[in-house]
Formats: structure tokens, sequence, C-alpha cells
């Protein structure tokens, strides 16, 4: 893989992150790259993101208004409805790529049903050993069992 397709993907990735960004409250430009530099542990470039910006307030996804921020007044971007909406497609389609990244290493919790990605709670019951997300899903299971049998 070259290096302009790994940019490629690391420009993708970057929009995608701002666009979660703004989901979560309307921000200044300073703002994102500081939000970004933080989470991501990457510094993203001001010239990716004013014209991503620019391009997102030109198809109505975001609107811009001057907000006392310090002493200066700075341009805020939020989210319009149908900003919002675009975001909430991309992170169901995102929510299914990376289930199918994780899928193959979750357990299910032998009592709730519930996925467990990490951890969990491991105990051997009548000669098997099972997997709860907690030692109260673990004890709620043998109670249940025992009231079965």
């Amino acid at each position: 893989m070259s290096t302009s397709d790994i940019d490629e993907i690391v420009s993708d990735f970057s929009r995608f992150y701002i666009l979660t960004i703004l989901y979560e409250a309307p921000s200044h430009g300073y703002s994102i790259l500081n939000k970004f530099k933080k989470r991501v542990g990457k510094e993203v470039s001001p010239s990716l993101i004013y014209p991503f910006l620019k391009q997102l307030e030109q198809k109505g996804l975001v609107k811009h208004s001057l907000k006392p921020v310090g002493a200066k007044k700075k341009k805020v971007f939020g989210l319009t409805k149908e900003g919002k909406e675009l975001c909430k497609q991309l992170f169901k389609r995102f929510s299914a790529l990376v289930s199918v990244a994780i899928e193959p290493s979750m357990s299910i919790c032998a009592s709730c049903g519930c996925k467990i990605y990490e951890g969990g709670y491991n105990e051997v019951i009548n000669n098997k050993e099972m997997t709860f997300c907690c030692v109260h899903c673990a004890e709620s299971y043998k109670q249940e069992t025992q009231k079965k049998h």
C-alpha cells in the first residue's frame, strides 16, 4: 500500500471523526483540532478541517454562527438536522464494520445473554467452564439452575 493510499484512508477517517466531534456538540475549528489530537493521538491539519467544514456547510449539513470564545468571536459549527441524520447513518455503517471485526473475539454471558468483548467472569459449573459478564450473573445463573433441578 502506497503512502498516498494510507494518507487517503487516514484522511477519510479524519473526516469521519470530525463528524463525530460535531455530533457531540457544536465546535469551532481550533476546538476540533484539540479534541481530535486528544482522542486520536494524532494531529490533523487545519487544511483538512476548514475545507471540510466549508464543504459540509455548502451541502447544508453544517451551519456556523459567530459566538464569543474568550475575547474573540469565532465561527462555531453545528450539524443541521440533515447533518445529524447523515451521522446516524454513518454510525450504523461503522458499527456494522466494527462488529465484523470484533465479533469473533466476543463471548456471550451464559445468564443474561449480553455480549462481552473483553474480560468477563469465568466459573466452572457442573464441570463446564462458563463465561458471564459479572459475578452477579453467575450467581443468578446458579440460582436459576438450582430451581430447575
